[in-house]
């Protein structure tokens, strides 16, 4: 499903519109007693990885729709929604009442249409497809879209590129459209390369279907990685095939634990990003993934989390979201 080729005619294509983002050493390698290096997907333009493989589905778009639509927990919807302004093309983005209000505002400015309905990301869903079957507008998916998986693919690309000795990447893991993606680059580049998805415990879609052999529905839970959270659809077409094909192994961590690694990450790497961006960091720091040697990379996928609430967790405090509670825990050297 995912050819070098193809992935590489992508990364051309969307190039005037998307950043090679940074591979940098992380200061945590000390600490965690690995070598340990960061792919700075928060450099871009809206902040997040998600512009690559929107920026591709729109460039891709034919002439019979009228313009896009898709369901997110805000970053997909961002990026289909700057993809969408820059060439002109109607958005409308499903979300439902659990994503962030920063994150919604953020795609409203962007100029697309915005509408909220549901608990969770599959009624988000639902209504994404019905407008899109009733106004001529085009479904792109957050993870089962191959151009949408594609794009996201490039960062394996530049991954492996950029330091071909990485022996280990771990991947934020929701829908499956980034580990799928760029676990299908690496694998085909390198078949020894370990691949690990990193999820949250609460709510891990794909970690749950892969256990059963099929696409299945999980309940959706408040997570600190927010990003993280929705199903991968019982008709997913793509992405749950890679993930169970090329992935070594999936890793879930806790709210606790990504409390921990957003503090980690902000106090050692000065670096303010999602909850979904240090699941990795989270699982090396709690010793996840036994066996675990050689230079190692994870995905800093996006930087759009609600300031108050990155105040609170690195100032140390309780955290509250619906029936979310976090007891607060100071940083300690």
């Amino acid at each position: 499903m995912i050819k070098i080729e193809e992935v590489k005619n992508t990364k051309k294509k969307i190039s005037s519109f998307v950043n090679e983002t940074e591979l940098i050493n992380s200061n945590l390698s000390k600490k965690l007693g690995i070598d340990l290096k960061l792919k700075l997907e928060l450099n871009q333009p809206i902040g997040a990885f998600k512009i690559r493989g929107a920026m591709n589905a729109i460039l891709n778009l034919s002439d019979q729709y009228k313009g896009v639509t898709c369901c997110s927990t805000g970053n997909h919807g961002k990026g289909v929604a700057y993809a969408a302004q820059k060439q002109n093309k109607k958005a409308v983005i499903c979300m439902s009442e659990n994503v962030p209000t920063n994150k919604i505002e953020g795609i409203k400015k962007l100029g697309a249409e915005v509408k909220i309905q549901g608990s969770s990301q599959d009624e988000a869903e639902e209504i994404s497809l019905n407008l899109a079957k009733s106004n001529s507008l085009k479904y792109i998916s957050p993870f089962d879209d191959l151009d949408v998986l594609n794009g996201q693919a490039t960062i394996g690309l530049e991954l492996f590129e950029q330091d071909p000795d990485i022996k280990n990447v771990l991947i934020p893991l929701s829908g499956g459209g980034l580990a799928g993606g760029i676990a299908a680059v690496l694998k085909q580049l390198n078949p020894n390369i370990k691949v690990y998805g990193i999820s949250m415990e609460n709510g891990a879609a794909m970690y749950q279907s892969i256990k059963k052999n099929e696409p299945s529905l999980v309940k959706e839970f408040i997570s600190l990685a927010d990003s993280l959270q929705g199903g991968i659809g019982l008709s997913n077409k793509y992405s749950f095939k890679l993930c169970q094909k090329y992935l070594d192994d999936i890793i879930l961590v806790s709210e606790q634990e990504i409390y921990k690694a957003l503090q980690e990450v902000y106090y050692v790497d000065n670096i303010i990003c999602e909850g979904a961006c240090v699941v990795g960091v989270a699982a090396l720091m709690n010793n996840k993934i036994k066996n675990l040697n050689g230079l190692t990379s994870t995905i800093i996928t996006g930087k759009n989390i609600d300031l108050d609430l990155h105040k609170k967790i690195i100032e140390g405090k309780d955290i509250k979201m619906g029936d979310l509670t976090i007891s607060g825990s100071s940083y300690v050297q």
